[in-house]
C-alpha cells in the first residue's frame, strides 16, 4: 500500500510528505513538486490508510486525493488535526460544494484545490506550503454562509496566495468572472497588506466577500493609516489611459519604487473600485446582471 520515492540528485529528505493517490499526471506532478523540495515521500491509496499512517508518524503536508469527495478529505482533515494539530493539508478534489470550501477553511486546511486547476498552480502551492515556517493561524473565518463570507488574514505573500485560490470555491462565482474577480482581489489584497502593514505578519486585514444575485463584492480593510487623494498622483492610478508611466518621473525623483500597477489592474478587472475616505478600506464590485446595471462608474 505505501511506496517510498526518492531521488538520487535530491538533496538529503528534511521533511516528509504522505501523498493519497489520484493517479495519472497529478501524481507525477506532486512527486516531481516534492522531491524538489527534498522531501521524503509516501503514498496510500485511501484516506482511511492516510489516516492509520498519520495517527503513527508524523509528516509535514498531506495531500488527499482526487478521487474522494471534498467533505470527505475535510473529515479527514478533522480526525488528523485532533492528533497533528499542525500538519499542512492541501485538498484535491472534482467533487465539492461552496460550503465544503468555507468548512476546509474553519477546520485548518492549507489550501483546497477542485477541478478544474491549474497544474502550476497546485505545485506552486505545495513548495509554498513545504517552506512556510508558520502557517496555521494565517486565517481566520469570523463569520461565513455561502454568500457572505468575513474573516482576517495575516498580513504576507503566502497568507495572500492561500486565500486567493480558496475564493475559487467561495460564493459560486461565475466561470467568465471568476479569474477577473480573483485577480483583482488579489491585487488589492497585496497592495492593503503591503502599503498598510508593510508585509508585517503580526498585522491582519479584515476581508468580507458577499455574493448577491446581481453582483460579487469584496471588501478588504488594511490596519495602515491610508492614503490621501494627493498621493495617488505620484502612483499609476493617477495616470491617463494614454499616459500610464508618467507617475514614474515623479516616483523617481521622490525616492520611491514604482508603484500603483496593481491598483490600475484591479480597476480595469471589475465595475467599481471604491476607496473610503481614510483610504485603507475599499470595495471591489463586479455585476452578473449586466443588461441591467451595465454603466460602470469608473
Amino acid at each position: 500500500m505505501i511506496n517510498a520515492f526518492a531521488s538520487a540528485g535530491a538533496p538529503t529528505p528534511q521533511k516528509s510528505a504522505l501523498v493519497i493517490s489520484s493517479g495519472g499526471d497529478i501524481d507525477e506532478l506532486l512527486m516531481s513538486a516534492l522531491i524538489t523540495e527534498g522531501c521524503n515521500i509516501q503514498t496510500v491509496v485511501d484516506n482511511q490508510g492516510a489516516l492509520s499512517l498519520s495517527r503513527e508518524k508524523q509528516f509535514d503536508m498531506i495531500i488527499t486525493g482526487r478521487k474522494t469527495a471534498g467533505s470527505e478529505d475535510i473529515e479527514l482533515l478533522r480526525k488528523i488535526r485532533s492528533v497533528r494539530p499542525h500538519v499542512r493539508l492541501i485538498i484535491l478534489t472534482d467533487e465539492w460544494t461552496p460550503g465544503d470550501v468555507i468548512s476546509a477553511m474553519r477546520e485548518g486546511a492549507f489550501s483546497y484545490f477542485s477541478a478544474p486547476f491549474e497544474a502550476s498552480a497546485l505545485a506552486e502551492m505545495v513548495r509554498a506550503a513545504m517552506a512556510a515556517p508558520y502557517w496555521d493561524d494565517g486565517i481566520e473565518i469570523l463569520s461565513a454562509t455561502p454568500t457572505w463570507v468575513r474573516l482576517t488574514a495575516r498580513c504576507d505573500l503566502p497568507t495572500a496566495d492561500r486565500l486567493a485560490q480558496f475564493l475559487h470555491g467561495v460564493g459560486e462565482i461565475p466561470q467568465a468572472d471568476r479569474d477577473q474577480v480573483i485577480t483583482a482581489f488579489q491585487e488589492i489584497l497585496i497592495n492593503a497588506m503591503e502599503h498598510g502593514a508593510n508585509f508585517d505578519p503580526n498585522q491582519y486585514v479584515e476581508i468580507s466577500f458577499i455574493r448577491s444575485h446581481r453582483a460579487i463584492t469584496c471588501r478588504v480593510r488594511d490596519p495602515g493609516k491610508g492614503f490621501s487623494l494627493e498621493e495617488l498622483r505620484h502612483a499609476a492610478i493617477g495616470n491617463s489611459t494614454e499616459d500610464l508611466l508618467s507617475h514614474m518621473a515623479v516616483r523617481e525623483e521622490r525616492g520611491l519604487r514604482p508603484g500603483g500597477f496593481g491598483i490600475l489592474l484591479a480597476k480595469k478587472l471589475v465595475d467599481e473600485l471604491i476607496y473610503d475616505e481614510k483610504g485603507n478600506d475599499v470595495l471591489l464590485v463586479k455585476y452578473l446582471d449586466r443588461p441591467g446595471i451595465a454603466a460602470k462608474s469608473r
